[in-house]
């Protein structure tokens, strides 16, 4: 029964439909997966028992007649959404140990609909990373290898998300995407990863990063999956003050691949110096692809792209100096308290111990451009241009319906070659930043491999609110590209 964790969450839900295997079979084939790939340490937290409580019950259900959307589909759920009953540490010191006593509306959305968690996912430490390698946890690996057998990193921050989904090792994910958390990493390990319009689904429950930025959303094998996944996940919650009270559009329905008069827009100003050529040539190869299926390519220009990433690394820092306030000591989690110290001696020495380089050093950011006298120069300038990046956006789409670009502008790398430096790092973020800072829905899609044979993803942008346009492009695109590659089991 290995081969069941091999099969697409559509067609998983078909053989589950027609009795051709029991859940429990299902969700005992990725046990199995789990328990043999620890050397990938996609995990933080394995939970077999429940995996196995809702095969149980998604068994009775079938009997029944009365399964559920996600009956039986055995998911990782990225530990930066809270569980009941399950540590929640979002990869860092400070949250060690914490139990939620309550459940995330997104995870508790997917567990309603039957889908049960075969545990936490690992992620850089509070989403702040682009490779998994800030995790307190340990470092993610990238089930595809470099050609010389170095380990690669899977991308972040929903590293854990992309490894497990990639090795088959869970049938899909839930990620979170700040400024591209979801799609780069879905382009590093050869999957697809969704971001859906701001607001589409809840943040209740969710660890925050950067609040106006913040956005759950599906990874998985194939776009018909991450619209599985995405219509239970999305949808109105009273407890997000962000939450959009619209309708859920069946996603699932809108993939036809027919683009006949739909424009794809191409942005001249992301065509930036240095890319590499079998990027730019896949770039070239995508928009022949969304030809072919009946779109017209055309021009487009997004002028204020250039300042995308400068001031996406202040109003994220920003908002996070502020979120990660709460971490004191003082209520959960870690608590350092130094002999003969006062409360701000213990306040220094938790968050001093508890939080990593990458987080103090996004802190201390943003804690600077908040503070008087920089704050209209820095902050208040930042979200004057994040507006002008969001009109770009609104021009450009009446002139087309949906945008092309790359995901990323490299292939994965070795872990540990950008570590030294936070600026190249912060460099592997210049394709997604933009969809984010406009609240963009946006998809990455994997439709080749480089001269070295690891993966590529080209990324779509839509309209806001208009995921069912976008997942039919990324569909289109997905068959035309046909990509069907796989790493090669060395765990």
């Amino acid at each position: 029964m290995s081969d069941l964790t091999n099969l697409p969450i559509a067609a998983m839900r078909d053989g589950l439909n027609r009795k051709d295997f029991s859940a429990k079979e299902l969700a005992e084939a990725h046990i199995r997966a789990v328990e043999g790939a620890r050397t990938l340490n996609a995990f933080t937290v394995e939970t077999p028992e429940r995996a196995l409580a809702a095969a149980d019950a998604a068994d009775k259900d079938f009997a029944a007649g009365t399964a559920k959307p996600l009956s039986g589909i055995p998911l990782g759920i990225k530990d930066l959404f809270c569980t009941e009953g399950v540590e929640t540490s979002a990869s860092s010191n400070i949250l060690k140990g914490f139990v939620p006593q309550y459940e995330s509306t997104i995870s508790a959305r997917l567990f309603a609909d039957g889908a049960g968690m075969l545990g936490k996912l690992n992620l850089d430490e509070f989403a702040m990373g682009s490779s998994t390698e800030t995790s307190a946890c340990g470092d993610t690996i990238n089930p595809w290898r470099a050609a010389d057998g170095r380990n690669l990193v899977p991308g972040g921050s929903s590293g854990g998300s992309s490894t497990a989904v990639a090795a088959r090792l869970v049938a899909g994910a839930t990620g979170t995407d700040t400024g591209g958390s979801i799609r780069q990493p879905a382009a590093f390990t050869g999957i697809t990863g969704f971001k859906p319009t701001y607001g589409r689904c809840s943040r209740w429950g969710t660890v925050a990063f950067a609040s106006s930025l913040d956005q759950a959303g599906p990874m998985a094998r194939d776009v018909r999956d991450c619209a599985i996944l995405l219509q239970s996940m999305a949808g109105f919650d009273a407890k997000d003050s962000t939450s959009l009270e619209l309708p859920v559009p069946d996603f699932e329905a809108a993939l036809t691949g027919d683009l006949l008069g739909k424009r794809v827009g191409i942005p001249r100003e992301y065509a930036i110096d240095n890319i590499p050529a079998d990027i730019t040539a896949l770039w070239e190869a995508g928009r022949a692809m969304l030809r072919d299926a009946g779109a017209e390519i055309v021009d487009i220009s997004l002028p204020h792209t250039k300042y995308a990433l400068p001031t996406y690394y202040i109003i994220a820092p920003a908002e996070a100096s502020s979120n990660l306030a709460r971490y004191d000591g003082v209520r959960y989690g870690q608590r350092e308290t130094p002999d003969g110290g006062n409360l701000i001696d213990m306040y220094e020495a938790t968050r001093s111990a508890g939080f990593g380089d990458e987080v103090k050093r996004r802190i201390m950011i943003g804690t600077y451009v908040l503070s008087a006298g920089y704050y209209d120069a820095y902050y208040l300038q930042a979200q004057k241009v994040r507006t002008l990046i969001k009109r770009d956006f609104e021009q450009a789409f009446r002139e087309c319906d949906v945008i092309l670009t790359p995901t990323a502008p490299s292939a994965a790398f070795p872990l540990a070659e950008k570590m030294d430096d936070p600026v190249s790092m912060y460099l592997n973020d210049v394709f997604c930043v933009p969809a984010s800072l406009a609240g963009l829905p946006a998809m990455s899609v994997p439709v080749g491999l480089n001269a070295d044979g690891l993966p590529l993803g080209l990324q779509l942008i839509g309209d806001a609110l208009d995921e069912e346009g976008l997942f039919n492009a990324g569909y289109a695109l997905e068959r035309a590209a046909g990509f069907s590659a796989q790493p090669e089991k060395w765990w």
